[in-house]
């Protein structure tokens, strides 16, 4: 039974969904993590759909359905990262909440066995500017709270930091504090004004090319304290570059929602771990490719092409998923979730749901259908035509 789907003119069109889901689908989780790469997927979070979520009401979450999609992402040998951007970390989801998240998130990760990563940032921090102190506080309450639930620790990048530092100096000295305080190696995550405007020219400067040369020397100043660094920002040149210059005691986790494929595969001179948002919809997508590159013997490259044949035809549904304004992207992510059945609702804290347009939501379930993703396509076509009659769309 066809679907008719609005395009980006307002026509309409019919779309004939796929029967049945792709075979990583259909099979189910199950399977141990990944044994060639290290993979997170950045989890969002599940609204409690009966609750107030205008913009600047304070977050409700319904808690078991979102640890229910947790425990999904384990289930196919997935690291979780937790309380990242992906959580709406400063768009609707509250400090406050996002402590509650870790702490219950981190306990069910130990209840499973799980490998869970949380976001260190400072966004308790509210009206007027902060100076560094400040900031350097907040940072240190939110990597009190990650360490003491017993996970490790995301540092992310802070609004409140760009804001106040002056220059390269205060973030060598402030993000030197945090790491020498740190009980275990911490994450650093570069995340781009694409994500998040108010994180222009962080690491104190607008040169992307300066700004890494700060950022590496943090790195290099503070021996055995950086796990890995996340990078998020959608150029593959600058973070292959990047990584050929890291420590190697310290991974690269790639952040780039476009071009993930060729960095996690890599090429001779290394390759790139994952810790993506995409990877919350992909999760059995994901799990099965990067196995792939578990196939081959010790030392190995693994089946890399077999591996690029499962992603590769993921990146379409990714890039429209993020195309501009790129922070949006978690409306995509939470319709995604709901069309496969892993929550009852199409809400958001915040009201985020109505940050993208309705042909931008039907485009989503289309790539999201060609790939195979829903594990019941009758239920998500029912779904998604739910949400076309509510605005008006005709059978």
């Amino acid at each position: 039974m066809g679907i008719r789907l609005p395009d980006a003119t307002g026509a309409l069109r019919t779309y004939v969904p796929r029967a049945e889901p792709a075979p990583a689908v259909s099979a189910g989780p199950g399977a141990a993590p990944p044994a060639s790469r290290t993979v997170f997927a950045a989890a969002h979070v599940v609204a409690d759909p009966f609750a107030d979520h205008r913009p600047g009401a304070a977050a409700a979450v319904d808690w078991d359905a979102t640890l229910a999609f947790r425990r999904h992402l384990w289930a196919h040998g997935l690291g979780v990262a937790e309380a990242m951007d992906t959580a709406q970390r400063g768009m609707g989801l509250d400090w406050p909440r996002a402590a509650e998240l870790i702490g219950r998130s981190a306990a069910e990760a130990r209840a499973v066995g799980g490998r869970i990563a949380c976001g260190v940032g400072t966004d308790q921090l509210s009206g007027p500017a902060a100076g560094t102190e400040r900031v350097r506080a907040a940072y240190e309450e939110q990597l009190g709270v990650v360490e003491d639930a017993g996970a490790q620790a995301i540092v992310m990048a802070s609004r409140a930091l760009a804001a106040a530092a002056r220059g390269p100096e205060d973030y060598l000295a402030l993000y030197g504090d945090l790491l020498r305080q740190a009980a275990e190696p911490v994450i650093l995550h570069w995340l781009g004004p694409m994500f998040d405007p108010a994180l222009e020219g962080y690491w104190g400067s607008q040169d992307l090319d300066a700004a890494t040369e700060t950022f590496l020397t943090i790195i290099a100043e503070h021996p055995g304290k950086v796990d890995g660094v996340k990078v998020s920002l959608l150029d593959a040149g600058r973070e292959t570059a990047l990584r050929r210059r890291l420590p190697d005691t310290v991974r690269c986790y790639t952040g780039d929602d476009f071009h993930y494929p060729e960095l996690i595969a890599g090429d001779g001179r290394g390759f790139s771990h994952a810790l993506l948002g995409v990877f919350d919809p992909l999760a059995p997508l994901a799990a099965e490719a990067v196995r792939a590159l578990d196939a081959g013997n010790a030392g190995d490259a693994g089946d890399t092409a077999g591996f690029r044949a499962v992603l590769d035809p993921t990146v379409p549904l990714s890039r429209h998923l993020f195309q501009e304004p790129t922070r949006y992207y978690k409306t995509g992510v939470v319709l995604l979730a709901w069309l496969a059945g892993h929550q009852d609702h199409f809400a958001m804290v915040g009201g985020l749901q109505t940050a993208r347009s309705l042909p931008h939501l039907a485009r989503a379930y289309e790539l999201a259908d060609g790939l195979g993703l829903f594990p019941d396509p009758d239920l998500a076509r029912t779904r998604m035509q739910q949400l076309l009659a509510v605005h008006g769309v005709p059978r």
